[in-house]
């Protein structure tokens, strides 16, 4: 027998073996998964009494909530395709991405009709705006919200043996760092195995991840706009566990909610982990049922996974991905054949990781071979597998760049060891080249928060008259720390070698952020490289 890969199964099964238990928290709402599937499949109905037809894209701009989980499935039954936007991105770029996407229904947040208003005009595509909560005071909204469409309609599910396993299921867009934002067609049948292979990669290390299974509380850390949701809003559902949802990232109410809700595992992005281990309010809080967090987003070092753990109580590992790839491709938690002691644990779990199962994992060099697993020689990362999209929206020729040779190329430059562990040394794009050197800018930002003053750093290039470009360092301190830039240059010669070591040092007051808490390399390199540029010539 062979039925179809689609996510919508996920649901079901929830629905079947779970019916009575909390599935969904958020707020002071809770939903049982009898309750979550049928507004899932409420809101599939609503879209097909609205005229949406197979294939349209239903977009959402939103926070994290329950409305935007339930679309996840809900828009699926409706046989459309699931449009998450990033709420951080600015009116120009959202009316890109939705008029890309030829989206016909846009569900809004409150919060965001202000943004909507400003580019309604703009994206001639959308036929229809819904509120998700409250009253559509605005003329150009539909007269009622996301909870009075549900109410008006009977649940419907769809006989997901018709469908078709290699359509487009999801449709998220890149961030657009180094041109127009792309949209990554993501198909039922690779979320549906990427969920199984997360799934698996927890199942084969019982004793170093979290516990995979209805016992699971996830809080919700990560935006659901951004790549799949990291995959949570499906492994979580299939296992039978609790979503907890969290609107805005704060540490205060992060440790509030994993008190409150018990929570067993999260996943951030570095910035956010660090801004968990130096808050002062964390030793208010029992943060005894937390079991794991994944870092993931950026990489990671040694010193935060340290002090994630010490602080935070429980186990940090790294976890690496791409939107193209739903995203998950390889976590750094031990093997079973793993010797890990001391600082080395530490210096591991903050690794790039060892692939899922389901995804092959390979380093090239320019030439196209493999770079021998000595952990020292460095190339580009490429996948294949199970997980890997379908291809970039409207965009033929960037698919075939991206796939060349059957391989997705990542554009990470990473080393392998002899036990297939990968370390990303820094992207393509950011690999400093001094004096005919290649530098990491990622292996200096390590040496620079391993001094107790660094709260957070980041290394850029800048032009230098003798090299062609040389390391830069730009660092936040911590409160009430001091340090110099004689002082930091030393200590990085102590840890580096000398040519890796940047030549300069600044002090800021905060690093620019994404909307996931990913520094903004590209703006503070364009800034700086103008400023020194001035100053060279």
């Amino acid at each position: 027998m062979k039925l179809p890969l689609t996510p919508i199964r996920f649901l079901r099964y929830a629905r079947e073996q779970f019916p009575q238990k909390v599935g969904v928290i958020c707020g002071e709402e809770h939903f049982t998964y009898a309750q979550f599937a049928d507004r899932a499949a409420r809101l599939a109905e609503a879209l097909r009494e609205l005229g949406a037809l197979p294939g349209d894209r239903i977009a959402f701009l939103s926070t994290n909530c329950h409305r935007l989980l339930e679309a996840y499935y809900g828009v699926l039954e409706a046989g459309c395709v699931l449009l998450p936007l990033n709420i951080r991105l600015s009116p120009e770029e959202l009316a890109f991405v939705i008029n890309d996407a030829q989206a016909r229904f846009l569900f809004i947040d409150p919060l965001f009709l202000p943004l909507v208003e400003s580019l309604r005009a703009a994206v001639v595509s959308v036929g229809f705006f819904f509120v998700l909560q409250g009253q559509p005071r605005l003329g150009w909204l539909a007269p009622v919200n996301y909870d009075d469409l549900l109410s008006d309609v009977s649940p419907f599910n769809c006989d997901f043996t018709r469908i078709d396993e290699d359509s487009v299921a999801e449709l998220f867009y890149t961030s657009g760092s180094s041109d127009r934002p792309k949209g990554v067609m993501l198909t039922h049948r690779s979320v549906y195995l990427h969920a199984l292979s997360v799934i698996a990669a927890g199942q084969t290390s019982p004793n170093t991840l979290g516990d995979m299974s209805c016992r699971s509380v996830l809080l919700h850390t990560i935006p659901l706009f951004h790549a799949n949701g990291w995959g949570t809003a499906h492994t979580i559902t299939l296992v039978g566990g609790t979503h907890v949802m969290i609107h805005h990232f704060s540490p205060t109410e992060v440790f509030r909610l994993i008190e409150s809700e018990r929570v067993t595992t999260c996943a951030m992005v570095p910035t956010m982990v660090n801004a968990l281990v130096h808050s002062p309010e964390r030793e208010r809080y029992d943060l005894s049922s937390l079991q794991l967090i994944t870092i993931g987003g950026a990489a990671s070092s040694p010193a935060l996974v340290k002090e994630a753990e010490q602080k935070l109580g429980c186990l940090c590992i790294s976890g690496y991905g791409l939107t193209e790839t739903c995203p998950t491709l390889a976590k750094s938690a031990a093997k079973a054949d793993s010797d890990w002691g001391g600082e080395q644990r530490y210096a591991a779990q903050a690794m790039t990781g060892f692939a899922i199962p389901g995804v092959e994992l390979r380093v090239l060099d320019p030439n196209g071979n493999e770079v021998p697993h000595d952990g020292t020689a460095m190339g580009e990362i490429v996948v294949r597998g199970d997980a890997v999209m379908e291809g970039y929206w409207k965009q033929p020729e960037a698919t075939r760049a991206a796939m060349e040779g059957g391989w997705l190329h990542t554009g990470d430059i990473a080393t392998i060891d002899a036990n297939s562990y990968l370390r990303v040394v820094d992207r393509k794009k950011d690999i400093i080249v001094s004096g005919g050197e290649n530098i990491s800018s990622l292996e200096i930002e390590k040496a620079l928060v391993s001094h107790p003053a660094i709260y957070e750093a980041v290394v850029i290039p800048v032009p230098d008259e003798k090299w062609g470009e040389a390391p830069k360092g730009l660092v936040v301190l911590r409160p009430g720390a001091q340090a110099t830039e004689a002082e930091l240059l030393q200590f990085c010669r102590s840890l580096l070698s000398h040519y890796k070591c940047p030549h300069s040092i600044a002090f800021l007051e905060s690093l620019p952020k994404t909307g996931t808490g990913k520094i903004l390399k590209r703006e503070l390199r364009q800034k700086y490289w103008m400023t020194e540029k001035s100053t060279v010539s």
